[in-house]
């Protein structure tokens, strides 16, 4: 991030579709050329992965694979894979303010495997299963056996599948071939998809920024494959899992329940499945954020089974010894690390010395009067990502409408200069003006949207990752606006 610069934060699910959730399609093609028009040379997604627990990005069930959700069905249709008739009489929701997954889990998966069954197999499709068959062979197994029983966690399976007995997976792959073949299918899809809305982004002057969750979900092929890279038992359940401790936002903490790595196992391969993970990922975006960046430096175990995080220890992770490692063995990946929350001195030191920009937000700016708070954007550093909020925070007018009075009075008088129209734009324009290399705003706070906008609260279930943008969200002079801005504190 040699030249300072401005984007959008907005997950594809987002985007307005007939087809009750964001895709690749014709609307993120739309979107792209709009974040060039309003001056912006970044769009932040959220995982890409095929989500599974509480429809949350953050839990995929492959580290590798993409979600089949955010197939662009029109395509589909052009190739007379399916049919528009079966689209357009296909129930994918009553409200399309929201995405609801439980009707697009089903539909979805029902017009795929139409599809799938259309499909004739062509080269592109037998060199990707080829060129992926490191991950993929795994998870196209580990999905058709979640279908075989029923959606239950692979720790639950039989134990000659749980424990993968050889000749047990070679039965599974003969009796599940339709499935197994089902899955390939659907990552042959996503990823020749992605690899079109990529470039399409990329021919804008837009490069695209992931996200990789630190941690991976319990019930996911990552796991199930490679038990002895994570803290399990005897009967490959978590000894310990992550979370966070008690702190000024909960007093039991944060209990996620992801297995932890076994850092000493993964040490003696030379972190092969990190180095695969990231350069994976650096096939897919241009930028990669990595989130919970702390737990590199020291991350908060917590025994199995107890009901908070409160009872945990820190341990010591892996630090600069991973990182020498990914940076050997990867070329110019650009990083950006979350360095949110409660942070040691240690780990700043880790950061300072990866040399990734961390990360500020201007909400947390005005919860005190100290005058060496991180989050002003008058103490940002060059070397940072600056946002109004994340897909964690409320939304910044709701943020701001939640807000005690004092907090309230120390963001007006913050961001009281120049005449605008709303405290959104003001909060926009102090990121955009902030000495920060990168600023990047949530699409809801470009919007000035309240509560209902919100992506996410967490830890909790239900009514997450639904928010869709309205398919005339983006008339009006927004883009002028924006575009003024990043060419006032030079972000062209």
């Amino acid at each position: 991030m040699n030249k300072r610069s401005c984007g959008i934060l907005m997950h594809l699910t987002s985007l307005p579709s007939p087809y009750g959730i964001g895709t690749m399609g014709v609307e993120a093609e739309k979107f792209a050329a709009w974040l060039k028009s309003a001056g912006q040379s970044y769009w932040q997604v959220l995982p890409t992965g095929p989500t599974g627990y509480g429809d949350s990005p953050y839990q995929p069930f492959s580290s590798f694979a993409g979600n089949p959700l955010l197939i662009d069905l029109d395509e589909l249709c052009d190739q007379g894979l399916i049919s528009r008739t079966d689209c357009e009489n296909a129930d994918f929701g009553a409200d399309p303010d929201i995405v609801d997954y439980d009707k697009i889990n089903k539909t979805r998966r029902e017009l795929l495997h139409k599809a799938c069954a259309a499909f004739t197999d062509d080269v592109g499709y037998t060199s990707f299963n080829l060129y992926q068959a490191d991950w993929l062979e795994d998870y196209a197994l580990f999905m058709a056996l979640k279908t075989k029983y029923g959606g239950k966690p692979w720790n639950v399976w039989d134990d000659e599948i749980k424990f993968r007995d050889p000749e047990a997976l070679k039965k599974c792959r003969e009796e599940l071939a339709d499935e197994i073949r089902y899955e390939k299918f659907c990552q042959y899809i996503f990823f020749r998809q992605w690899t079109r809305f990529h470039q399409t982004c990329n021919s804008n002057g837009i490069k695209i920024i992931g996200d990789i969750p630190i941690y991976v979900s319990p019930d996911s092929s990552d796991v199930w494959a490679n038990p002895q890279l994570f803290e399990l038992d005897e009967r490959l359940n978590p000894r310990r899992v992550a979370g966070v401790p008690p702190d000024y936002f909960s007093k039991t903490g944060q209990l996620w329940g992801n297995p932890l790595y076994d850092w000493a196992a993964m040490k003696k391969d030379n972190y092969s499945w990190w180095v695969k993970r990231i350069k994976k990922a650096a096939e897919l975006y241009d930028m990669l954020r990595i989130d919970h960046f702390r737990a590199f430096d020291t991350y908060w175990a917590i025994p199995f089974g107890h009901p908070t995080a409160e009872t945990g220890k820190w341990e010591q992770g892996p630090g600069m010894d991973l990182f020498n490692v990914i940076k050997s063995e990867i070329k110019n990946v650009d990083i950006i690390a979350e360095d949110l929350g409660d942070i040691f001195d240690s780990v700043k030191k880790l950061l300072s010395d990866t040399g990734f920009p961390g990360m500020r937000v201007l909400q947390f700016g005005f919860n005190d009067k100290n005058e060496d708070n991180d989050h002003l954007p008058h103490n940002y550093p060059k070397n940072c990502v600056c946002y109004t909020g994340t897909h964690d925070n409320a939304t910044f007018r709701q943020w701001f409408a939640e807000a005690d009075l004092s907090t309230k009075n120390m963001a007006k008088r913050y961001l009281e200069k120049g005449l605008f129209a709303n405290l959104n734009m003001r909060a926009i324009r102090a990121a955009y003006a902030s000495p920060a290399a990168l600023a990047i705003i949530p699409m809801q706070d470009v919007l000035n949207l309240g509560a209902k906008a919100r992506m996410n609260v967490p830890s909790t279930l239900g009514g997450n990752w639904a928010w869709r943008m309205k398919p005339n969200a983006l008339k009006g002079k927004t883009a002028e606006k924006l575009r003024d801005y990043a060419e006032i504190y030079l972000r062209l």
